[in-house]
């Protein structure tokens, strides 16, 4: 092997890192081993100037190798990965040492953390003389697009690549477009006109040339990776087969099943109604009951379902502000009534929405907290002596007293959850699902659109509880990624991928069995496996399964593994 010559580089990340570990004493020391050319400290590596750092010692010193201590791979190891290209080195010549998350933010002893520390650099030393230079690899793009969803986000995406003159098949398994926002009335927090809004979405899509809609359609199967994708869908009671080279999944959420919770007797009384329920009263124009006449105390109960541990663990995002507009539409069109909102938590996000919530309170309308832990609101038949038709007994949190809150109208905050196959679609595009059954995105942060699978975006709702104007956004940020990997006409595609030895594979035929991608068939005629290196994102589940050691992972060799494990090992350090 020949002889190493590698860059160390460690990073401060401003205190994050160094308030912890002593970045100049390790870089100091470490630089004596006879392979590190160059050893350095800085304050951001991942910035411009550390970037530049890296480029100028490569170029100067003649590196062919470069470790980066500093934060997650994650985060930051494509970054360093363009960087050391720039100077002319193999992307894949390149390691990364977690010294943050697994390390400084993890211990509070400065010398035990700058131990291990030294003892996970050395272990991305030992590791990286075993790097081999790996080649990127492209696929052709079909400039085709499939839009699985028919509702804002999946409206706004089939009209932004149309319009770019790209071909688009828009799917929606209801018989019409437009999605949950059909049985809006009004935005928050402009209170702007949702039914205009909606309507000449798709109007336009209807009538663009571009897009091909396919309405009442299930989907049977999605096949293929990223560039060339193919599909089955049932339509018009007949199987339709489309090709593609992009996904786009909004499939939207749907309401929490309010019949669940006991406490608030719907379908018991006729005047307790669901926010979308309330929505079409809004439509009709005339804010009634249900037998004609004007409520004068309106009640609204937020969190039916969200934030609860018996039911949705988590917040649905949209509903206090929504209920803030319910509140702002009912005063101004009736003066007169009593209005309560019923609250566990106030959470009014997004742009213009604490000023709404502001506003609101101004406008004589009463709020009134209560705690989970202590019982929801309790909604029953009014006594003889209440002035409504109902009663909710509650225990008010802020001022301690149990309070007797009348109405004879009382809207029902419903939370919002993923829809009901949302399980089905994630198998079929080869997507991963969080604990709440939402899509999860490849990185919150750096990715949000994007998923593991290449080639395969989510925008809007699926991916959890959002406005129309992030989800709009979420399309958009889609659709430019896509139009751009059209316009180049190839798209990369992963390379950190398995490969299989036949000379020692048994054809047992376990990692066909494991392999979460699809990606690995089985030769009959052989008798062993073979790896679509376009489809296997290089897991390493195949490799970990093989009983024979046949499947390696490109860039996770057992040789490459095992010298890290070696290199850890050398400490002395009891932390680890």
């Amino acid at each position: 092997m020949k002889e190493a010559r590698i860059g160390l580089y460690v990073c401060w990340c401003g205190s994050n890192i160094a308030k912890m570990v002593d970045v100049e004493t390790i870089a100091k020391e470490l630089h004596e081993i006879p392979e590190v050319i160059v050893a350095r400290d800085y304050k951001y590596m991942c910035s411009d100037p550390g970037q530049d750092l890296i480029i100028k010692d490569i170029k100067e010193n003649n590196l062919d190798r470069i470790v980066v201590a500093a934060c997650s791979p994650r985060i930051h190891e494509a970054t360093f990965r363009k960087a050391i290209e720039k100077a002319g080195l193999n992307p894949y010549m390149f390691q990364m040492a977690n010294i943050r998350e697994q390390d400084a933010w993890v211990h509070n002893n400065r010398d035990e953390a700058t131990q291990k520390a030294k003892a996970l650099i050395k272990a991305a030393l030992k590791r990286i003389k075993f790097h081999e230079a790996l080649n990127k690899r492209t696929v052709e793009i079909n400039p085709s697009t499939l839009v699985i969803g028919g509702g804002v986000a999946g409206l706004t995406a089939a009209l932004k690549i149309a319009d770019a003159n790209q071909k688009v098949y828009l799917v929606e398994c209801e018989d019409h477009l437009g999605g949950t926002l059909l049985q809006v009335k009004n935005t928050f927090p402009a209170l702007q006109d949702v039914q205009e809004f909606i309507s000449e979405k798709r109007s336009k899509v209807l009538n663009h040339t571009n897009i091909e809609v396919f309405t009442n359609t299930n989907l049977e199967e999605i096949y293929g990776y990223v560039g060339n994708f193919g599909t089955k869908l049932q339509f018009n009671n007949k199987t339709v087969e489309l090709e593609f080279g992009n996904i786009i999944i909004a499939t939207g959420l749907q309401p929490f099943n309010h019949i669940r919770i006991p406490e608030y007797d719907y379908g018991e009384l006729p005047n307790v109604i669901t926010a979308l329920e309330f929505e079409q009263v809004l439509l009709s124009g005339k804010i009634e009951k249900k037998d004609g006449s004007k409520p004068n105390d309106v009640a609204i109960i937020h969190c039916v379902g969200s934030l609860s541990k018996d039911y949705l663990p988590y917040c649905s995002r949209t509903c206090c502000s929504t209920a803030l507009k319910y509140a702002n539409i009912i005063r101004s069109s009736l003066p007169e009534a009593n209005i309560y909102e019923l609250y566990t938590d106030m959470r009014c996000y997004g742009k213009g929405c604490e000023e709404l919530y502001s506003y609101t309170s101004t406008r004589d309308i009463m709020f009134l907290m209560f705690d989970m832990e202590d019982g929801l609101p309790k909604i029953l038949p009014a006594d003889s002596e209440m002035t409504g038709e109902m009663q909710i007994k509650m225990l008010e949190k802020l001022s301690g007293e149990e309070l007797i809150v009348p109405a004879d109208m009382v809207i029902l905050m419903t939370g919002m959850q993923s829809r009901d196959n949302a399980r089905e679609v994630a198998h079929m595009a080869g997507i991963s699902m969080c604990g709440n059954e939402f899509f999860i995105e490849k990185h919150p942060k750096l990715d949000p659109v994007a998923t593991t699978t290449d080639g395969v975006y989510i925008v809007g709702a699926c991916q959890g509880p959002k406005s129309i104007d992030e989800s709009v956004s979420q399309a958009k940020a889609a659709v430019a990624r896509i139009l751009g990997s059209i316009c180049k006409g190839v798209t990369e595609v992963e390379v950190t991928t398995a490969t299989v030895n036949e000379d020692i594979c048994c054809g047992c035929k376990t990692c066909v069995q494991v392999c979460p991608y699809s990606a690995i068939d089985f030769n009959e005629e052989k008798n062993v496996s073979g790896v679509n290196e376009v489809l296997c994102k290089g897991c390493g589940t195949c490799s970990s399964a093989c009983a024979t050691g046949a499947i390696q992972a490109r860039h996770f060799t057992d040789s490459q593994i095992l010298s890290q494990i070696e290199g850890v090992l050398e400490s002395e350090n009891e932390v680890l």
